[in-house]
Order: structure tokens, then sequence, then C-alpha cells
């Protein structure tokens, strides 16, 4: 798939609706709001930075786009038939994202995920009926797509393995809504979109459509500085499984988070933003407030994938500050 894509002027903005209903329909069409607080001063009010919230998703993340394009996807190929059973590796939130759908649509739902997966997140995926295969927790991610590639290979009848790191309807998702919800709000004022990496779906779709109304569009991605970091559902791509969808050339600038600065910007969202996000929000933020101090005039988006109250067990994230 090239790098550069020119999407019609006619893209509907809420794709999902065309082909679901009731609570699904929801899914995308989230808000964007603009950061100030948290802003250096030396950031002139020429420079705007805005931030997508996520967490308006039905199933708390933006995980729910890439999961229902992945679900619909293997829907129409035959793939999926009343009662299967989904199989995918997770850090958490396409897991959580899945479960919700798979409720939805009458699918059962095994999911890979590493043993040390907080509690707010294991207990979200057991209320929805999730069956959950823990995985080695010194493995992280790569861990769980292991284990669920084995599954896979060794019982090829009983799942349906979407893979989420490889499935192409993975980034087209973003390509369908994130990106033409931004180029709408922004009314395709944009100048920079920042966004971090995981599967890197987010930043790959997202970024095509962008560049595909205009090649000016500056895409920067943010990956952690570190193979041993805090930010969970990021990925250090030197060091990690490489996800399939993940196409080194797209960016035109990689910039490395420190997760000390990142929790400490998503602690300051919640406490001068009044925007409680998960920890990979401050991380995209620490990559916009960097891209915006090099800037005299522009408009810098990036995301919040999800909301903080999935890690509000996790002290170091939240922890007391008196």
């Amino acid at each position: 798939m090239p790098a550069l894509l020119r999407p019609s002027a006619e893209l509907p903005f809420h794709w999902f609706r065309s082909r679901v209903d009731g609570l699904l329909a929801r899914v995308g069409d989230t808000p964007m709001v603009r950061l100030r607080r948290v802003l250096p001063p030396e950031i002139p009010d020429t420079v705007e930075v805005w931030a997508k919230l996520e967490w308006f998703n039905p199933s708390g993340s933006v995980k729910d786009r890439a999961a229902l394009s992945m679900v619909l996807a293997a829907e129409e190929q035959g793939r999926l038939q009343p009662g299967a059973t989904i199989l995918d590796a997770s850090s958490g939130n396409t897991g959580i994202a899945y479960a919700m759908i798979a409720a939805q649509r009458g699918y059962h739902l095994a999911l890979c995920l590493p043993r040390n997966a907080n509690a707010e997140r294991k207990a979200v995926l057991a209320a929805y009926g999730a069956q959950i295969i823990e995985t080695d927790p010194l493995e992280g991610s790569d861990g769980a797509i292991r284990v669920a590639r084995r599954l896979a290979a060794e019982q090829p009848e009983r799942y349906v393995y979407l893979d989420q790191y490889s499935n192409e309807a993975n980034w087209q998702a973003h390509f369908h809504t994130t990106g033409p919800e931004i180029w709408r709000d922004t009314e395709g004022r944009i100048t920079h979109w920042v966004a971090a990496l995981g599967t890197s779906g987010t930043f790959t779709g997202t970024t095509r459509y962008l560049k595909g109304r205009n090649p000016d569009v500056r895409a920067v991605s943010i990956q952690p500085d570190s193979p041993f970091h805090g930010l969970e559902g990021l990925k250090h791509m030197e060091t990690a499984l490489v996800p399939g969808i993940y196409d080194p050339e797209l960016a035109d600038e990689e910039r490395f988070a420190p997760t000390e600065e990142a929790l400490e910007l998503t602690r300051r969202l919640a406490q001068e933003e009044g925007l409680l996000a998960g920890v990979s929000s401050g991380a995209q933020v620490w990559g916009a407030i960097q891209v915006a101090r090099e800037l005299e005039r522009g408009v810098v988006v990036t995301l919040l994938p999800d909301s903080g109250e999935r890690y509000l067990s996790e002290r170091h994230v939240f922890r007391d500050q008196g």
C-alpha cells in the first residue's frame, strides 16, 4: 500500500454508521479540545495545540475504531460466523473493544493478555464475558502476540485470529474516520499531526488520509525512548516485534518520549486541563509540545487514546500529590 493516497472529498465522516446500528454506530466522531494550560509560556497564541478525546468511544478508547473495522472486515470475508470465537493479543484496550463488539454481534472472545495488565482492564474484560489467556508479564505485548500466533496455528478450527498488528483493516479504520474528522474539525488548517506508535494503526491510517488531502501536513511519530519504559500500549520499534502494518517511511519525523516526562504530563492534563487521560496520552502531548515549541504559527493535532480511569490503581501514574 503506498504511503500517499488520494482520499475522496466525499468520504463520509460517519463511516461506521452506514455499516452498523445501535451502540456500534456511535464509534468515532469524537470531540477535539484546544490545550492551553499545559503548554509552556514560550509557545505563542499563533500556535494551536489540539487533542482528540478518544475515550468518548463506546468502550472507552480509540481501539473501538480498529476493532470494529477488523470485525466487520472478517464478517465481509466470511471468516466470522455466528457463535465464532475471536482470538487476538492485546495490552488491554483493543481487547476491551473486541469484548464490547463481540457481545453486540454474538461472538465469543479469547484474549491473550500479559499477566501484569492492570486490575481495571481485567475487571472490564471479565464483565463483558471475555476469556483471558494470561501470558508472561516479562515479555509484555510481544509475549501475548507469540501465544496468540501459536494458538491460532494449533487450533485454526477453534479460533478466528484477527491479528491487530498485521490487519490492514486496523489502519483503514483511521483513514476512513479519524483522518476525516480531524480534517473537518480543523477546517483543513492542520499543519502537524502527532501520534504515538503501538500497533501503528492510528498513525498510519490518519497520516495517509491527511497527507492525501494536503501533502504538506507534517506527520510526527512518537515512541518510548527506551525498550524498558512505562508507557503501556506503546512500542519501542527497534527492540519490539514490529507490527506488519507499520510503515517506517511514513513519518516525516520521529521523536522519543521519556517515561517520567510523559507521566508528569498525564498528571498535569488531569489537574490543569480537566482531562483525565491515560498514560500514553502524556507521551503524545509531550510530542505535540516539542513540535509546537519550534513553530511561530501552526495547528498541531494529537490524540488522547483512553481515559485515566483505567490506570487509577497504578500509583506511579496518579500518585498522591500531598
